[in-house]
Formats: C-alpha cells, structure tokens, sequence
C-alpha cells in the first residue's frame, strides 16, 4: 500500500466513537489495563493542553478561564484547571447527571499533567515554533481525547455539562457547547487569560483532531483483531 493510501486510510476523520477491547461495560468498571490506557490518554491530554499555553499565542476556551483564575487569586494552573473541574462537576447535581471514575480522574490527571506540561516545557517567543507548539498540542489535545473517551468510564466534566443540558433543555449539542465555551471564554479573557490564534486555531482544529484520532483507534483495534 503507497504511503498516501495508507496514511488516508488510517487518518479519515471517524463519526462515531469505536467499539474497543478497553471499553468498560459500566463507568466503575477498573481492570489494570484499562486504567493505565486511562490514565495515559488523560496525561497526554494535560500535556497537550500546557504546549497552548507555552505557546504564549492563546490557550484552549477553559484553559483561558483557568489562567484568568491564575491571576487574580494567584494560584498555579494546575490548581485553578483543578478547581474550575470540580466547580463543573457540582453542576452535574441539578441535572442528575452521574460520573464515572473516569470523570473523576480526568478532574486530577488533567490538572497534574498541565502543571507538568508548564514547569516541563519552556515559554516559547518565536512564531514558527510557537505555531509549532500550538498544532502538536491541539494534536496531543485530540489522541487523549480519544484514547480516554474509548475506556467508557464516564466523560470528563465538561462533557458531560454539555450533554446534561442538551439532554434536559433538548438544544443541540452543537449550540449548547457554543454557548458553553463561549461564556467560559469571554469571563476568562474578562479575568486576565490570554487569548489570540491559538484560541482560534483551536476551535477550528479541535474537532477534526478528535475525529481523526478516534478514527485511527477504529481501524488500528479492527486490523489488529483480524
């Protein structure tokens, strides 16, 4: 197989989310492996998420809330990443939505490997490498994203925000996650968190990152299962 049809193959966006031998029956379902693939696919989330805001050109929509947190009441992105989770979380009551473990590990993971990814990698100042920074990061962003959705141990509180009130008020999903990010955004920016091109390349690349991800582990666990 060439080159371009390969990389075509393996890199068509997906438009569901792939049935995996890690997939949990239940959210509270732990297996050692399941967990590890957990837990790396929320690490490399955490990561990716740093590499925007090392980039210095604009961070992911809740990483601008979480660093207009930062600096108002002086606290470390892990922290505030950590608190505006589980202020989400608590949200999830009205709507008797229920988490899973993996919900619960996304609120800690996450915010551990931001404040990895920010004491490990350096602030960057030249564009070529600050635009660099963001495309990997998105990148990073969207493989955890999909390695972490595919476990089945619940969504992250963010998610699953969305798909409580989508589920409730019957609004799109599209729309009620616009609206969301949106708020979250503009009070962010309004507390001091920066953003700029890679807010934006961000909302733009996001979802085809996440597509193109879960995409991969589809054909990868079918290939790998003949």
């Amino acid at each position: 197989m060439k080159l371009g049809a390969f990389l075509g193959h393996f890199l068509k966006p997906s438009r569901t989310i792939p049935i995996t031998p890690w997939r949990a029956p239940h959210r509270w379902s732990l297996a050692p492996m399941r967990f590890l693939i957990l837990i790396t696919g929320l690490t490399i989330f955490g990561i990716g998420d740093a590499l925007l805001v090392q980039a210095h050109l604009g961070n992911a929509p809740w990483t601008v809330l979480s660093q207009g947190l930062t600096l108002k009441f002086g606290l470390s992105l892990g922290w505030a990443t950590f608190i505006v989770s589980a202020c989400v979380l608590l949200l999830w009551i009205p709507l008797r939505e229920k988490p899973g473990f993996g919900t619960l590990a996304n609120i800690v993971v996450i915010a551990a490997a931001i404040q990895l990814g920010v004491w490990l990698v350096p602030e960057q100042s030249f564009f070529i490498s600050q635009l660099l920074m963001i495309l990997v990061g998105i990148a990073m962003v969207g493989i955890g994203s999909a390695i972490y959705i595919t476990c089945g141990l619940g969504p992250g509180p963010r998610d699953g925000l969305m798909t409580a009130l989508h589920h409730r008020t019957g609004v799109r999903v599209a729309r009620v996650r616009l609206a969301i990010e949106s708020t979250v955004l503009i009070l962010g920016a309004l507390l001091g968190g920066r953003i700029g091109l890679g807010t934006a390349l961000f909302a733009l690349l996001i979802g085809q990152s996440l597509a193109i991800s879960l995409s991969f582990m589809e054909r990868l666990t079918r290939n790998t299962a003949r």
